[in-house]
């Protein structure tokens, strides 16, 4: 009995170490350093920063959820194919940089999350005595839903060279603007 017991207890250890999948191991994705891809020196003051990329957000039609003069964030939706969507949200967050805060350092993120639609088809299943049980489809289109399948971060330098110069153009605008 007790040997049975025991070739029981190694069959299951044995199914269930088959059964476990082993997690997939990637390496680090980031590497720190001086690069300036995300972040940019401006003259003009933290407040004066954000609100220009405010602005900058605004003409490229984000929609600004976060508006203060430390921090900006905006979002944008795109439709690249008809069962994919793609979402962007830009952050940009403004801090002093000189002593007397005429100086500001602007740190711009973007995240682009990537979705596709799923699609679902309802179904029934009637039981039948002495027959079994049957799988109707209902006659309704199913449901569709959007599923999430990716973020990233986007690491583009141009892409972030074309959004500081865009907000140095509204800083520049703004402080012509300015009286003398």
């Amino acid at each position: 009995m007790r040997r049975a017991a025991w070739a029981g207890a190694a069959c299951l250890s044995a199914l269930l170490a088959g059964c476990g999948t082993e997690a997939k191991r990637f390496a680090p994705q980031e590497d720190f350093g001086s690069g300036t891809t995300y972040s940019r020196l401006f003259d003009a003051t933290p407040a004066q920063t954000c609100e220009a990329a405010r602005r900058a957000l605004l003409s490229q039609g984000y929609i600004v959820g976060t508006a203060k003069a430390e921090l900006v964030e905006g979002q944008k939706n795109f439709q690249p194919a008809a069962e994919s969507h793609l979402q962007m949200v830009i952050r940009v967050v403004c801090v002093p940089d000189s002593a007397d805060g005429k100086i500001s350092l602007g740190f711009v993120t973007a995240l682009q999350e990537s979705y596709t639609l799923k699609k679902s088809n309802n179904s029934a299943s009637l039981g039948v005595g002495g027959v079994g049980s049957v799988s109707l489809p209902f006659m309704s289109g199913g449901g569709e839903s959007l599923v999430k399948v990716g973020s990233e971060t986007i690491a583009s330098g141009s892409f972030y060279e074309s959004f500081f110069d865009l907000l140095k153009g509204y800083l520049a605008t703004d402080a012509a603007q300015l009286p003398d």
